[in-house]
């Protein structure tokens, strides 16, 4: 296997590996038990992987980074919006689970 193709399976895995967290946190509102801290390095580390990539011309480095970092953004957002706007956002995103 090349070093290529392991490249691209870890930015893969990098990227599949939110969506979970992502998609829990919309159908369940929940946010309580997310660590603030752990999102916040989480954003910053893929802030200084964009910039690494970004030195290097390394677009397989850059795309996988720039989705992490918005999905990441977009959980650590949630987790620190009130509870009433943090239902509108899960809602628009989700209407299944509306809160009222």
């Amino acid at each position: 296997m090349s070093a290529e193709i392991i490249g691209y399976v870890a930015a893969t895995l990098s990227v599949t590996a939110f969506l979970p967290q992502a998609w829990k946190v919309i159908k369940t509102r929940e946010t309580k038990e997310l660590s603030t801290p752990m999102w916040i390095l989480e954003i910053c580390a893929f802030a200084m992987w964009i910039a690494y990539g970004v030195a290097k011309s390394a677009l397989p480095i850059i795309i996988p980074n720039v989705i992490c970092f918005i999905l990441a953004g977009f959980i650590l957002v949630m987790k620190l919006l009130p509870e009433k706007k943090r239902n509108k956002v899960a809602d628009v995103l989700d209407p299944t689970v509306s809160t009222g």
